[in-house]
């Protein structure tokens, strides 16, 4: 190989990488863009791994009118599939492929995945006592508390992208407004009406 490809190998064997065969068959990416994709995360990441912090400081880098903290902490996660707390260049190219050139129920499993942020395999609608973001006159359905019945997997990833979004949504919305949206897509999605969404019902629903 020439010097120019020799600067942009795969991971040094320490961090334990895939071979370039193997990701070739994992993404949808061509020999040449994984190598342009490697040089770039490895200008960003001389170490070939990356932290939750670091990740959020690039991250953020694309949304400077808000707080992407809070979302690049659900997205870090998405992206660390062995949950080792550090992402490789496999994580991030697998991954990116997903994203860029999956099916449409890859997107989608991905996608629900990100929701679920406790990773049980299901959102669940769960009571949340106190905190009614902004919503009021939500009964118990068994008529106990007036607590707010509110999808917490979802509201957090929603009140992060609402925080990301910072100045850019007009007109200017409430504190009510992501527990408002999750609430109304929540409805929609939970077609038997059991307090949990599956991803066999998110996928029937945004494929409608």
């Amino acid at each position: 190989a020439d010097s120019s490809d020799a600067d942009v190998e795969l991971p040094t064997i320490r961090h334990q990488p895939e071979g370039l065969e193997q990701l070739l068959a994992q993404t949808k990416f061509t020999k040449t863009e994984l190598q342009f994709l490697y040089r770039g995360f490895k200008n960003e990441c001389p170490s070939g791994l990356v932290d939750e912090e670091t990740f959020t400081l690039i991250y953020s880098r694309f949304f400077p009118q808000g707080d992407a903290s809070s979302y690049a902490h659900f997205l870090f996660d998405a992206f660390d599939a062995d949950r080792n707390g550090a992402l490789c260049f496999q994580d991030f190219a697998v991954g990116l492929s997903v994203l860029l050139r999956g099916t449409e129920q890859q997107k989608l499993k991905w996608t629900f995945d990100l929701y679920d942020v406790n990773k049980d395999g299901c959102v669940t609608k769960e009571v949340t006592v106190g905190n009614t973001g902004g919503l009021v006159g939500w009964e118990h359905p068994d008529g106990d508390l007036p607590v707010p019945y509110v999808p917490q997997d979802m509201l957090e990833i929603m009140k992060s992208i609402y925080a990301m979004m910072g100045r850019c949504t007009k007109p200017i919305l409430g504190a009510s407004a992501p527990a408002q949206h999750v609430e109304l897509f929540f409805q929609k999605m939970d077609r038997n009406r059991d307090g949990v969404v599956t991803f066999e019902e998110f996928l029937a629903t945004c494929q409608e």
